[in-house]
């Protein structure tokens, strides 16, 4: 899967973040890249697996978020797809605790982050981490249709 796409944010104070994302074989994150633009500065992030569990941060080796095969940009529902469709919860029964390469914004700090992924029906999908949890309304190819007081999906009319 290769994605790319642009957001607003206002808290704590008005950004632009700019990523794009690539997987493999899998929907194993391979690399986010990821721009936020700020009145004060801009923060650059690549991050990249290396297939086998590792990760890096602008180069810089990771060894927190070392065997978590996905990242989960910040306000970014795309994000939560890749684990959705390479356990097919969208479709079936399951319930999995991962590991992810968790980037909050708009300081594109990279940190571990331990998410549980639950199918509640067709299309229906539980995230939680910490104390945080919302169900997720997913379409039949496994894409993100509704976070609820997230995002939602616009369709062309």
């Amino acid at each position: 899967m290769r994605a790319r796409g642009r957001a607003v944010g206002t808290v704590p104070q008005p950004y632009w973040v700019s990523y794009e994302l690539e997987t493999a074989e899998g929907f194993v994150t391979r690399r986010l890249s990821v721009t936020v633009e700020t009145e004060a500065q801009d923060h650059v992030l690549d991050l990249r697996h290396d297939g086998g569990g590792g990760w890096t941060a602008n180069g810089v080796p990771l060894p927190a978020v070392d065997g978590a095969l996905d990242c989960d940009l910040g306000l970014c529902p795309l994000t939560n797809t890749m684990p959705v469709l390479r356990h097919g919860l969208h479709r079936g029964p399951g319930e999995l605790e991962l590991l992810m390469a968790w980037v909050s914004v708009p300081d594109l700090a990279v940190r571990p982050s331990r998410q549980t992924y639950t199918h509640l029906g067709p299309g229906r999908v539980r995230y939680a981490s910490g104390d945080f949890r919302s169900d997720l309304e997913f379409d039949e190819e496994g894409y993100v249709v509704d976070y609820p007081e997230l995002a939602r999906r616009l369709t062309a009319r």
